[in-house]
């Protein structure tokens, strides 16, 4: 959300947390498998979303490469939304008819005040 690319991005995470980001999903796939670990999913996730060109790509790269997918696809999505600012919405009204309505009145209240945030 504060405007930098995505080489930025992994410079700042390498530099930062000292990540190997240079890796491809593709080097990856062959050697992956069910991981529950922050050591063993984000920077996996990171790469699904650096190698992605739009939101419903990293998702599906998230997917493609297995393991612990629907937290790889959870931590993935997370950072490609706040990049690329939008999720298909056909993706959005399906994911809200499914909540309750307590839940539909969480996501208002959390929208309304952290939808145009800027850091």
């Amino acid at each position: 959300r504060t405007g930098h690319d995505k080489k930025e991005i992994k410079e700042f995470i390498e530099k930062s947390y000292s990540y190997n980001l240079s890796r491809s999903l593709a080097d990856i796939k062959p050697f992956y498998s069910f991981n529950e670990t922050c050591q063993k999913t984000v920077p996996e996730a990171l790469i699904c979303f650096l190698e992605s060109v739009d939101f419903e790509d990293a998702i599906r790269k998230a997917i493609w490469l297995g393991g612990d997918s629907d937290t790889l696809a959870c931590i993935t999505g997370g950072i490609a939304e706040a990049y690329y600012r939008e999720m298909p919405e056909v993706w959005i009204e399906k994911s809200v008819s499914l909540l309750d309505d307590k839940l539909k009145e969480t996501l208002i209240l959390f929208q309304d005040k952290f939808q145009n945030f800027k850091s």
